[in-house]
This record gives structure tokens, C-alpha cells and sequence, in this order.
């Protein structure tokens, strides 16, 4: 396997579908790479489309990790904040110094996996499948801030699925890179999009964080499936945004997709 460079502040973003790894001998393959802890929950799940992808998603993490640090995909130790946040063990950092500020964060939804990778900078991530569920605006006054239920609403509604989409992986992707999850308050923050491809947060200040800290990036793998990203702001340069499809194991290669939102300016 073959090891990338990633420099200081840009991101790589890894895509998996899952849905179309049909070959029991790949998934046998994948399988040999989970540790003793991780063998034991694939099946824990009920549904087989569930247990592929947690069987996908902990192979992805290993061989996508491993094009950075030339250690074998078996070899990751991992470890986890107290919200969850899984994080490269301190066993391997010790080990390998080059791993140190390497950083990575998962999403998954039906048929894709969504794996950040940066260096140096938090970084969050979110994935959704913008079928899987059906939207209302009475979900949105559970989670939204009063500012984006009153936009969700001047939406068509042939539109508003996309909107509050829009809006969902957009505060998914900012909870995870901050690393606490759904310990933050969904509408303590409010994403606003003062132009059609542009989109910036602001915060409440009892959430403790900066509005300036912060640029997101959003897009669409395909018709299906929306991502956000969200990238901790290190220096005066935008990150460079790399994106990537692959198959655990056996395939990876570059893909180029629009960026239909990215960081607004005041």
C-alpha cells in the first residue's frame, strides 16, 4: 500500500460505497484487519446491510490511515474521548512520532462512508442520505435556532428536504469536529448562507467557541447523498479539499466535486 503526503492544514476526504462491495472474499479479506475488541460487534447488528458497514467503516479507518503512516492496517490501536470521539491511540503516537497531530473523523449513512483526515487541524464531517428519513418543520423547531426554522419555511417545499439537509449535516459536522457530539445544543448555533454558495456560523456565546474559528464546505457525492465539512481554521490559507473514492484493501483514486457551499465572508 502506497503512502500519501498530507501537509499541514489541508484535508482529505475519503468515500466508501459500501453498498456496491458485493465480494465475500473482499469482506473476508477486510475482516482480517479488525482487532479482537472489533471482530465480536459486527455482529451485534441485526440487519446484514448493518453489519457490512461497520464491517467497511473499521477497514476503511485502518487502510486509509495507513497511507499516511506506513504501519499495517491490523496494527492501529485507537482510543476515545469521553463524548466517543475515536482517536489515534497515544501507543501508536509514542511509536510513531510522524503520527502526532494526524487527525480523522466518520460518518456514515445508507451505502457511503465519509472518513476526514487532516493534520494539525480539527476536523468534522457528516454524510447524510437525504431519503432515509422524512423532514418536517416540527423536527426542525426540536433543533433548529429560531433563524434557520424561519428560512426552512420561506423554502418551497419541494425544496425544503434539500434545505434541511443542508442545515443537518452542516451542525452534525461542527459538533464532531469540536469532538462532544450531541452534548452541544443544536440551536445554539445557526448556520446562515448569505449567498448562494457561501455559508458561515454563528455561535452562542455559552457555547464557548468562536464564530471565526471555523469554515465549512459542502457537497453532493451524488443526487442521493449530502456531506458537510467542517475545518478548524490554523492559519491565513484555506485548506486545500482532496477528495478521494476507494475500496478498502483494493482500490483508491481522486474524484473532483463541485463544492456547492464554502466559507463566506461578512
Amino acid at each position: 500500500m502506497s503512502v500519501s503526503s498530507i501537509d499541514h492544514g489541508d484535508i482529505d476526504v475519503w468515500l466508501t460505497r459500501y453498498d456496491l462491495i458485493m465480494d465475500d472474499a473482499r469482506l473476508d479479506a477486510m475482516r482480517e484487519l479488525l482487532d479482537q475488541d472489533e471482530r465480536p460487534q459486527e455482529h451485534v447488528f441485526y440487519f446484514a446491510d448493518d453489519r457490512k458497514r461497520y464491517l467497511v467503516t473499521r477497514a476503511m479507518v485502518r487502510t486509509v490511515l495507513s497511507r499516511y503512516i506506513p504501519l499495517p492496517p491490523e496494527s492501529w490501536i485507537f482510543t476515545r474521548n469521553e463524548y466517543g470521539r475515536p482517536a489515534i491511540a497515544n501507543e501508536i503516537i509514542d511509536a510513531w512520532p510522524e503520527a502526532r497531530g494526524l487527525r480523522f473523523n466518520l460518518s456514515h449513512t445508507r451505502g457511503l462512508i465519509a472518513l476526514a483526515v487532516s493534520r494539525d487541524r480539527d476536523v468534522g464531517v457528516d454524510v447524510e442520505h437525504l431519503s432515509v428519513r422524512e423532514v418536517s418543520l416540527g423536527i426542525a423547531h426540536r433543533f433548529f435556532s429560531a433563524t434557520e426554522v424561519r428560512d426552512l419555511a420561506s423554502v418551497p417545499e419541494n425544496g425544503r428536504q434539500d434545505r434541511f439537509f443542508e442545515y443537518w449535516t452542516f451542525k452534525e459536522s461542527y459538533i464532531k469536529a469540536r469532538g462532544m457530539g450531541l452534548s452541544l445544543p443544536l440551536d445554539g448555533f445557526s448556520f446562515e448562507f448569505a449567498q448562494p454558495d457561501t455559508v458561515r456560523i454563528r455561535i452562542d456565546p455559552a457555547l464557548e467557541d468562536d464564530d471565526e474559528r471555523w469554515m465549512f464546505w459542502q457537497f453532493r457525492p451524488s443526487v442521493e447523498y449530502m456531506l458537510a465539512l467542517c475545518v478548524e481554521r490554523s492559519n491565513d490559507r484555506h485548506p486545500r479539499i482532496a477528495l478521494r473514492a476507494c475500496v478498502p484493501l483494493f482500490d483508491a483514486h481522486d474524484i473532483t466535486l463541485p463544492a456547492l457551499r464554502r466559507p463566506g465572508m461578512d
